[in-house]
């Protein structure tokens, strides 16, 4: 009982052979827009630690030329 292959394939391994080669190219093409987005998340987040870190440095220099504020007195409470 000797079950001999044929030269062709059946149109299910066809099938199933265009399916895993579209399953393959759209798999490729998700990982590269995954990996495009991280680079631009990257991107704007150097470009919004730089506007930061530019903030803190005007803070800290507006704040070092400014006299110290003088702590107010607390008002007594009033007694019933």
């Amino acid at each position: 009982m000797s079950a001999k292959k044929t030269a062709e394939p059946s149109p299910e391994s066809v099938a199933r052979a265009e399916r895993q080669r579209l399953a393959a190219e759209e798999g490729a093409r998700a990982v590269a827009d995954v990996e495009r987005r991280a680079v631009d998340i990257r991107k704007n987040m150097a470009r919004l630690r730089e506007l930061r870190e530019a903030k803190e440095a005007a803070d800290a220099s507006l704040s070092a030329s400014l006299p110290a504020p003088v702590p107010k007195r607390r008002a007594r409470k009033l007694p019933r």
